[in-house]
């Protein structure tokens, strides 16, 4: 049933400005409202997210993860539709600036959301293994300001790591299309990620199965219910990922080179959830104009996608194909994936309210807990140096 209120969409909002000073002026526009999933003190919101959602049912999830500057906003827009060529107008999610490049400053925090009109739900993550969310985070005697485990207080380089993992595992949870975003070919650690995010979400249920919370007295038979309907889907819900390598360079866009990297994250993932959903996860196949598949330009069924270096002018010096040309495509192979699908029916709102619920049940997830303090006691986890 349609809301009597129809939902809010989130766009880029277009500045009348001259011409002349349009492109100026752009970079000093303020910032669109903010629709940032959690707080800083890594709490969840609903309320001011739900005006931009609606009791429809046809709506897909699309979350990115990855480290700083990889392109993750980027992608999005292109999700989104936004068109940069317009004059004044501001992007859905904020990209990376000269300035913060410079700065060695991250823009996203949290998990910001926007919504399309093709009601595509957008997640943008906080960057993974990035020495300035651990800088903002960290207190002088090298504690963390943010409580990450249900108040454990714990080392600023533990609490960060984990960041990452609860990211994961949470978009993991309650995604259809998980992008897993690295910079350049040679860089796996998004991929040991992913292994880590396998082997920790356990206990996680579906956004679709939550019992409504009603009543405080009925969490108990909302938690047997939920561990009920775990058992009869046999198995976790769990994130179509497509794991996308960006500022790729021409030499590594050749098919032997794109074959072998496909080989090797075959090979990683070959013991992880993520192989098991090979077969029932298949994409369609990318046809060019020809109708032969198109085998030269990234498109290697449903894990992987390359995504070429931007030259200053995107001209003609791509060897295989140019960076608009393959940004237009990799929006094609994300919305063309046959991802799987929630257990239930569930609407656009009851699919954010049990999303909050699933953030706290991945906070106070016991297998985490345990993971952290097996970190913690061997220092097996990453230290970052600030400078």
């Amino acid at each position: 049933m349609a809301s009597s209120n129809p939902p809010k969409i989130l766009l880029a909002k277009p500045i009348s400005v001259p011409a002349v000073e349009s492109v100026v002026l752009r970079s000093r526009l303020p910032p669109l409202p903010s629709l940032n999933l959690l707080s800083d003190s890594w709490d969840f919101h609903t309320d001011r997210i739900l005006p931009f959602l609606s009791e429809n049912t046809d709506f897909t999830v699309i979350g990115v993860i990855g480290p700083p500057g990889a392109g993750k906003s980027t992608i999005l827009n292109e999700l989104y539709g936004f068109d940069g060529s317009s004059p004044g107008m501001l992007p859905p999610f904020t990209t990376q600036s000269e300035e913060t490049r410079a700065m060695a400053r991250h823009c996203t925090a949290g998990i910001e959301l926007r919504v399309s009109a093709e009601r595509l739900i957008l997640l943008d993550t906080q960057p993974i293994f990035s020495p300035s969310v651990l800088a903002e985070m960290m207190r002088p005697d090298g504690s963390s300001t943010v409580s990450v485990l249900s108040g454990e207080s714990m080392s600023a380089d533990l609490a960060h790591e984990l960041m990452g993992i609860q990211l994961g595992v949470f978009l993991a949870s309650i995604c259809h299309v998980l992008l897993v975003v690295s910079e350049g070919v040679h860089d796996i650690s998004m991929w040991h990620l992913m292994l880590t995010v396998d082997l920790l979400k356990h206990g996680i249920p579906d956004p679709s199965l939550l019992m409504p919370p009603y009543s405080q007295n009925s969490i108990q038979g909302q938690d047997k219910e939920n561990s009920d309907n775990l058992q009869e889907t046999n198995d976790e819900f769990l994130a179509a990922p497509l794991f996308v390598h960006t500022k790729v360079q021409d030499q590594f866009l050749c098919p032997r080179s794109i074959m072998q990297l496909k080989k090797a994250l075959t090979q990683y993932l070959d013991s992880s959830s993520f192989s098991v959903m090979k077969g029932e996860n298949e994409t369609k196949k990318q046809m060019d104009s020809s109708g032969s598949p198109d085998s030269e330009t990234g498109y290697l069924g449903q894990s992987l996608f390359l995504l070429p270096l931007r030259a200053q002018d995107d001209s003609q010096r791509a060897q295989y194909v140019s960076y608009i040309s393959m940004l237009g495509r990799l929006r094609n192979q994300i919305l063309s994936m046959n991802c799987r699908t929630f257990a239930k029916t569930v609407s656009e709102r009851d699919w954010l309210r049990n999303s909050a619920r699933i953030w706290e049940i991945v906070k106070k997830s016991p297998v985490i807990a345990d993971y952290s303090r097996t970190l913690q006691s061997s220092g097996l986890f990453r230290r970052m140096l600030l400078s």
